[in-house]
């Protein structure tokens, strides 16, 4: 499974706020098949098969040009492990629990 990290930036949209670009490109992300998405601060992150991780980026990329956006940054960082099965939860416990047993929680 790939986890990717994305954060898309709309350039030249006259505002300094970019909430109502995210609120539609996690109604856009709603709509793709095959995947799991996490939305933070800062960015998306979207799991699944890397098909399905690449089909969503390129729809999130869209979205701000759908909007009137002239110009779209996007910034993608994908995590690709095919030894092991995971997820961003499963990294984030397994971490937890190395902290858990060296005694710092």
């Amino acid at each position: 499974m790939a986890i990717a990290e994305v954060t898309v930036i709309p350039v030249g949209t006259g505002s300094t706020s970019l909430s109502s670009y995210v609120a539609q490109m996690q109604r856009v992300l709603d709509q793709q098949q095959g995947i799991q998405i996490q939305l933070t601060p800062m960015s998306t992150i979207i799991e699944g098969d890397i098909a399905d991780v690449f089909k969503a980026i390129q729809a999130l990329h869209e979205s701000p040009f759908e909007q009137g956006a002239g110009r779209v940054s996007t910034a993608v960082k994908i995590d690709d492990r095919r030894d092991h099965p995971t997820s961003a939860q499963y990294k984030i416990d397994s971490v937890r629990n190395k902290l858990e047993h060296s005694g710092h929680s």
